[in-house]
């Protein structure tokens, strides 16, 4: 409990922080952003290395996958489409923009409310001591494919905004290789697996994913190659082989310094996602972008519903497999959001025409609710489960 409270203290002073960023020169906050995205790129890789190395493929049973590929799917999706509707239905766009565009562009910012918080949420997983529950196993798994769904669809809603572009194929071609490690290489190649070994890993992964959009950008400056860095990370971490004489790797990470180690870059890591939160500008002390405050919070309440909404899907699932407790446990680990909402966001600034600027900032604003929500989240889950019998 001591370690979700010093997290959810860290992510608040992480948020807190970022706000005050608005006060720096214009040049010297882009250089610190672009700073510590990368440092933190690094860290969320680390991370998501650990986990890909505690993953195992169950080829005895194999049709799992496909029904966990289906639920998460609906995890990712119906966030998306609750969130659509309310863009397009609850705020006053103006006669004379089309009706079409409209819906593109809240299709696209609506992927804010699918991807779950992957390193943000294990992190508080393994400090409440969860790490060997079904419900973290399942999921683990979960997760992946929902953080996998949200890349998957925003390639056609970015071609379907700005046109074809052979940067799409080749995402997609880089997916179903990475893909295809996992599925046939697990835990085949033997590399040291030390802290020191993986944080190097973990910052050659993200300077290839960063050199690839750089170099791309330049190319093409519409669509360039974003390769999100939990899939490759989490790949590495599956086709790794444990180290000899190790039985047991979740036991290897959590010993003397290996354990130090991934304690504090894991702290540092949720601490600069706070921090790496866009500021929240507010226009006088009763308006936001022309939404009277008390509307501005209605909607932003009414998105953080809604999206959560939408992740609760899992609970009426795996009925042969857990206890109601454990199936509300599951639905609740996938409302958290951070990394690649933000990302989403991010990207959907650059890529929006029609709706109005003042709705990414109230879906901003959901988003930082929804990570607050994590440390209260994890105590919830954490309660959940200790009326479960342990039987895995």
């Amino acid at each position: 409990m001591k370690r979700i409270i010093l997290f959810s203290v860290l992510l608040l002073l992480g948020l807190v922080s970022s706000q005050m960023l608005v006060f720096l020169d214009e040049e010297i906050r882009r250089s610190l952003v672009f700073v510590i995205r990368n440092i933190n790129l690094v860290f969320l890789a680390f991370i998501m290395i650990h986990v890909g190395a505690e993953f195992s493929i169950d080829r005895s049973n194999m049709g799992k996958y496909g029904w966990d590929y289906f639920v998460a799917a609906t995890a990712a999706g119906l966030p998306w489409i609750f969130c659509t509707l309310y863009f397009v239905y609850a705020f006053n766009h103006g006669s004379e923009v089309p009706r079409f565009a409209i819906w593109t562009d809240a299709l696209l910012l609506a992927r804010f409310a699918s991807p779950t918080a992957t390193g943000v949420l294990f992190a508080m997983f393994t400090a409440a001591g969860l790490e060997n529950t079904w419900v973290f196993k399942k999921a683990r798994t979960l997760i992946i494919f929902d953080d996998l769904d949200t890349i998957l669809f925003l390639i056609p809603i970015k071609m379907f905004i700005v046109g074809f572009h052979a940067e799409s194929v080749v995402m997609i071609l880089l997916i179903s290789t990475l893909l295809y490690l996992i599925w046939k290489k697990s835990h085949v190649f033997r590399l040291p697996l030390n802290w020191y070994w993986v944080l190097l890993y973990a910052f050659l992964i993200a300077g290839i994913c960063e050199t690839i959009f750089i170099v791309t950008d330049h190319i093409e400056a519409i669509l360039p190659i974003q390769i999100e860095i939990l899939l490759p990370a989490f790949a590495l971490g599956t086709i790794l082989a444990y180290p000899k004489r190790i039985r047991n790797i979740h036991h290897f990470f959590e010993k003397g310094g290996e354990k130090i180690a991934k304690w504090f870059i894991t702290g540092l890591f949720i601490f600069l996602v706070g921090f790496s939160m866009p500021p929240i500008k507010i226009e006088g002390a009763h308006s936001i972008g022309g939404i009277t405050v008390p509307m501005a919070l209605l909607h932003v309440l009414a998105l953080t519903f809604l999206s959560n909404l939408g992740k609760m899907f899992p609970f009426f699932c795996y009925r042969k497999e857990a206890t109601m407790r454990e199936r509300f446990a599951l639905a609740l680990t996938m409302c958290p959001r951070g990394e690649v909402g933000a990302g989403v966001l991010i990207l959907a600034i650059g890529l929006l025409t029609h709706i109005d600027k003042v709705v990414v900032l109230l879906a901003m604003t959901s988003l930082a609710l929804n990570l607050l929500l994590t440390g209260p989240l994890i105590m919830v889950i954490k309660q959940l489960l200790s009326k479960v019998p342990e039987k895995r």
